[in-house]
């Protein structure tokens, strides 16, 4: 496939879950996808991962800021936003909605393979989406020794 064409499942992908369409998820991901962020196997343990989100955050929005393509890999960064009033499990710990917008840098990388998506791998700011949440704090000395960003306050 080529490169724009992998990017394009890539942009389809995104825009079905923007859409909560994760029946597209049969046609653009294999059955056995690997998830190596998550350390799980499986398209139905993915679209799992997705519904449990879609509970916790129903306004999920992923907005795409840079792709690119480079043989069988595609890198995405997107800008990701959504309010917090759903039960979300956080590292098996259950967590009552907070009612809080939080909005966070993503990037994923994914494999593509036979046209579908096969491997992903994914780096975030977690750190800052726990913060954006109320979970953690800063200390007092981390306050002192960062200067104020923009959604760091």
């Amino acid at each position: 496939m080529s490169l724009e064409g992998n990017k394009a499942i890539v942009r389809s992908f995104i825009e079905a879950y923007n859409g909560r369409n994760l029946d597209l998820f049969d046609e653009l991901v294999v059955p056995d996808y690997v998830d190596h962020t998550h350390q799980q196997q499986g398209r139905d343990s993915f679209k799992q991962l997705f519904t449990l989100a879609f509970t916790a955050f129903p306004d999920w929005h992923e907005r795409i800021e840079d792709i690119i393509a480079e043989g069988d890999r595609v890198w995405v960064r997107v800008t990701a936003t959504g309010t917090h009033t759903g039960e979300w499990n956080l590292s098996g710990v259950s967590m009552p909605p907070t009612g809080r917008k939080v909005t966070m840098t993503m990037v994923f990388i994914w494999r593509i393979a036979g046209g579908k998506l096969a491997e992903g791998w994914e780096v975030d700011e977690e750190l800052d989406f726990l913060k954006q949440l109320g979970v953690i704090e800063y200390t007092k000395r981390g306050r002192s020794s960062f200067r104020k960003m923009p959604g760091r306050e």
